[in-house]
């Protein structure tokens, strides 16, 4: 548990950030006690209550993300992308009692939400607060995370959680260690710790002992600077920063050494196998792939070596979860063949709930702890897990199904591409087509490039799943955590018309 590791060790590192700002192990249990001590007393907060945090990444949000668990209270982290209008729904819907914010962000908030800023006004609070360790057989809190809002406004989800301080440390300590965050040494924050898998990989990973260091932003050729500078062991990407890093002079990426780092962590999006090969080659065997949600954790996971022998899967189930595919009626298919994806917690009725929308909890629930996110996939004789697409990506042109993601990967491949996205959009005659937007790499010939991206997807792909056009954008409206605002793209063609997706 990370405060036995304080105890033992207090000097010891743990934070620290673009911004200049470190931790010791004794100065994050210390701040972290006192804004517990703080929001539970002058500021109002009780047990259970919510507290909202909007921040980039800086050592306050991995104190707040203590506090919470200290002190028994939820935060809520908000989601830097969010307009003002959406940063307002979530506060409400919460039901936040406070707003810890970015002192640069929060005139984002509504002005009848109480704010207290991060940096010389949190500090000034906390210098005059109580320092009085919390029980760690006291009630426990946790994180309280908002959807995306890619389909619609952010939706709250909470997790089950264990009953006190102490199981609720040692259960971050525990999923770390199973996808091989040990806390042996530096962890590389390099996406937005306000969504939960960099965010919540990572605080695994400083519960066990590790230094984080906090990137206020990704950056290809600085992420290689400090993975090699800093002695890195463990960090987390997504694909669009691999294709980037991949995108790097080839002298540059010749020349890096990291023979530190022994993990990366990635997930999110779906991954070109042709880019995860390159990694793999490049970085060497310690790329972990996992498949998990916001709702409910990790799912499955691989290392390098089975993925290279199971070219293409997310993994087998991790430990008290079981994965199968369902046909239309829930029954479980052959080995093989693709469905809905379904996810068994023996012993867990609702591993989740969605916070104010009972009717959606249970749409997402088959049986109690059989659970389904709408993840499309197959699962193979030997328990592999292979991902298809979220059921309401897909398109359907004349009738046949058509995967996005199976042809963002193809597209992905081509060598003038860094970033693409697939969607349908209406087609009279077939119902919906198969459309692309694609990032290029700088200085590239855009109508050559288009012409040679479709002839590169017709040797790849059945005619069907080839893109009838492709538009070229200057970049794609993608979160930093990988996800992308597919509506923004859509939209508009579906503008005026009966159905929309």
């Amino acid at each position: 548990m990370f405060l036995d590791l304080a105890a033992s060790r207090p000097d010891a590192p743990a934070l620290r950030d673009d911004l200049g700002a470190t931790r010791t192990r004794l100065e994050l249990v210390d701040r972290a006690t006192r804004l517990g001590r703080l929001l539970r007393g002058p500021l109002g907060v009780g047990p259970g209550d919510h507290v909202a945090l909007l921040t980039d990444n800086r050592v306050e949000l991995f104190e707040t993300y203590l506090a919470a668990i200290l002190a028994g209270v939820w935060f809520v982290p908000v989601n830097g992308l969010f307009s003002s209008d959406e940063i307002d729904h979530v506060v409400r819907d919460s039901g936040a009692r406070l707003v810890l914010a970015e002192p640069e962000s929060a005139h984002l908030v509504a002005d009848d939400h109480p704010v207290v800023r991060l940096g010389p006004e949190l500090d000034g609070l906390l210098a005059g607060a109580d320092d009085e360790p919390f029980p760690t057989d006291g009630p426990a809190g946790s994180r309280f995370s908002y959807t995306s809002g890619t389909t619609g406004s952010p939706k709250g989800v909470k997790r089950a959680i264990p009953a006190t301080v102490g199981a609720m440390l040692e259960l971050q300590s525990r999923l770390g260690t199973q996808v091989g965050l040990d806390g042996s040494g530096p962890h590389l924050v390099t996406g937005p710790a306000y969504h939960a898998a960099p965010g919540g990989y990572a605080f695994f990973d400083l519960c066990n002992g590790a230094e984080l260091h906090l990137m206020r932003r990704f950056d290809a050729e600085r992420t290689l600077d400090l993975l090699e500078g800093d002695a890195v062991r463990h960090t987390h990407l997504v694909p669009t920063m691999m294709v980037r890093m991949l995108r790097l002079p080839a002298e540059r990426r010749a020349a890096f050494s990291a023979p530190d780092l022994d993990l990366v962590l990635h997930g999110a999006a779906p991954i070109s196998p042709t880019v995860k090969r390159r990694m793999i080659d490049w970085f060497g065997p310690i790329l972990v792939e996992y498949w998990g949600t916001s709702e409910a954790g990790t799912f499955t996971s691989v290392g390098s070596e089975d993925w290279l022998r199971h070219p293409g899967t997310v993994g087998r189930a991790a430990p008290g979860f079981e994965v199968t595919a369902v046909d239309e009626d829930g029954r479980p298919l052959p080995a093989g063949e693709v469905g809905l994806l379904v996810c068994h917690t023996p012993g867990q009725d609702r591993p989740f709930e969605y916070w104010n929308a009972p009717t959606k909890t249970d749409e997402a629930y088959l049986a109690p702890g059989t659970f389904s996110l709408g993840d499309m996939g197959r699962v193979d004789d030997e328990g592999w897990v292979h991902l298809a697409d979220r059921s309401t990506n897909m398109i359907i042109s004349g009738g046949v199904n058509v995967y996005p993601a199976e042809v963002e990967q193809v597209l992905l491949e081509h060598p003038a591409v860094i970033d693409v996205a697939v969607f349908g959009i209406p087609d009279d005659e077939w119902g919906e087509q198969v459309k692309a937007a694609v990032e290029l790499v700088p200085d590239t010939d855009a109508s050559t490039a288009v012409d040679g991206i479709l002839a590169f997807a017709a040797e790849r792909l059945g005619r069907h799943k080839v893109p009838r056009t492709i538009d070229v954008h200057a970049s794609l409206p993608r979160q930093p955590n990988g996800k992308l605002y597919v509506r923004g793209l859509r939209d508009p063609y579906w503008e005026g018309r009966d159905r929309a997706i």
